[in-house]
């Protein structure tokens, strides 16, 4: 018998909340296990991977089979209901994580965002619809004749480089209801490779450009009067409105700010249900195309969050959110997201497929780091060494990979770009990397077909990349001639 609570048919409240108190103690050890693992901090390994690992080395897939059929352990130290609420938890919790992603954020005017991430746009855009086209190319040439995967394996390395661990887990009920039920399981491994090689790529990339003189950030006087994402102070005007606004309303700043979360995901999930109801009436009624009722919520939840943040700015409440609390409420959200899914991860699948896996992960790589190789000096105009590097760490793993990769190289934020990094995902998060087109791609494989589809990305691929060598990349020409 699992040592942590006796099975019973479904599972009760009592049993998600052991759950997350278990997820918790996890996270614990894989906080003291990276402590005393040099490795792991070299590599900047977060803590929630070491714990997710742990959850399932010690769950039935890993010691379970070490122990044998007739061992106490033969399901492993937890038990089916605490498994069954892990399994359930990615796709819940990924819509926390989404809703926050904007909440607090002051939005500047669209063309003064475009202005300053128009570059970071392009080139971030061209490297995801690269990585459809790869994987696509490689799954219609390779991964579907010779090993009989499903078509839609070729979205599975933008779903889980660009994606990030907490997009894999919230597309595996989608994948599963595609017929594709082993893609979850593959997209959370290629989330852990990304991480991993995008940190170790970056680290081998930097080095390389500090010998090359590439990173002119190293050159010049830090810039004091630029926003570093994610860090930049209130201003104390905010914090006064702040204390205005709550002064009367006897609550807690946390219960405050998840209900702001709650009204995002409740507008994302209204969202999604009338463009179902809107699909149904039009091109996907009588066995029509349909593409909407496959989305999932969490993109529809990064939108709403938007619309929630636009709503309190024009009724002049916006200081009632506050961007910290928001981010350690999606940071833990994320948390759980990838403990738990890395807990449920099947590796019987990973090991039916490994030969797939490993083309699809050495693929994206390359991609990567061509891409940023040969297309980044072409299309960014300025310290492109710095601002490149984020949008490869975050192709390749999470968004504070990017940050972690940009900081490397550039500390003080000379070049200015972690602004424009920031105001990138503005116009990236929403479509690619989690968004309505990283939710709808599966899909339109299944609809469109594969070849429907590589055609499709191919062409945005294109745009991105015309746009990036012809507008954005005219710009470094220009400044390089006047200087």
């Amino acid at each position: 018998m699992p040592l942590f609570l006796a099975t019973s048919p479904g599972f009760q409240l009592s049993d998600a909340f052991f759950a997350f108190v278990l997820a918790a103690i996890l996270l614990l050890l894989g906080r003291l296990i990276r402590q005393k693992l040099r490795i792991l901090r070299q590599l900047y390994i977060p803590s929630s991977i070491v714990a997710g690992v742990l959850a399932l080395l010690l769950g039935p897939q890993v010691l379970g089979q070490v122990m044998g059929p007739e061992s106490p352990l033969a399901e492993g130290v937890f038990s089916a209901n605490i498994r069954q609420v892990w399994q359930q938890s990615p796709g819940v919790f990924i819509n926390v994580v989404f809703a926050t992603l904007f909440l607090g954020e002051i939005l500047p005017a669209p063309r003064d965002i475009w202005r300053k991430a128009s570059p970071q746009v392009a080139f971030g855009q061209t490297l995801a619809w690269g990585q459809y086209v790869v994987g696509l190319l490689l799954g219609l040439l390779v991964l579907t004749p010779v090993f009989g995967l499903s078509p839609i394996a070729g979205t599975l390395i933008e779903i889980g480089f660009e994606g990030g661990h907490g997009t894999a887990a919230g597309m595996a009920d989608t994948l599963t209801e595609l017929g594709f039920p082993e893609g979850g399981d593959l997209a959370l491994g290629l989330a852990t490779i990304g991480i991993v090689s995008g940190i170790v790529s970056g680290i081998l990339l930097a080095n390389w450009g500090r010998r090359k003189g590439l990173i002119r950030s190293a050159r010049l006087e830090p810039d004091t009067g630029t926003e570093v994402y994610g860090v930049t102070p209130e201003h104390p005007d905010l914090v006064a409105a702040r204390e205005r606004l709550t002064s009367d309303l006897l609550v807690d700043p946390i219960s405050l700010n998840l209900g702001f979360v709650g009204l995002s995901v409740a507008a994302g999930w209204l969202m999604l249900e009338g463009l179902k109801a809107f699909e149904q009436l039009t091109w996907g009624g009588e066995g029509g195309l349909t593409v909407l009722g496959y989305i999932p919520l969490f993109p529809m939840a990064l939108l709403g969050g938007i619309l929630v943040q636009l709503l309190l700015r024009r009724l002049r409440l916006e200081a009632l959110v506050m961007r910290s609390l928001m981010e350690r409420i999606g940071g833990v959200a994320l948390d759980i997201t990838i403990i738990t899914a890395l807990a449920s991860i099947s590796l019987t699948a990973l090991g039916e497929n490994l030969i797939p896996f490993a083309l699809l992960a050495l693929l994206g790589i390359a991609w990567n780091v061509l891409a940023f190789m040969y297309l980044a000096p072409r299309m960014l105009p300025d310290f492109w060494f710095e601002r490149g590097i984020g949008d490869v760490g975050q192709s390749m793993g999470v968004t504070a990979t990017g940050i972690l990769l940009l900081r490397m190289v550039d500390p003080e934020n000379r070049s200015g770009g972690f602004e424009s990094f920031a105001y990138k995902q503005l116009f990236f998060e929403p479509i690619v990397g989690g968004g309505l087109f990283t939710a709808a791609a599966p899909v339109l494989v299944v609809q469109l077909g594969a070849v429907g589809t590589l055609l499709l990305t191919g062409v945005l691929l294109l745009f991105w990349l015309a746009f990036g060598l012809l507008v954005t990349g005219r710009r470094r020409r220009r400044s390089l001639s006047e200087g």
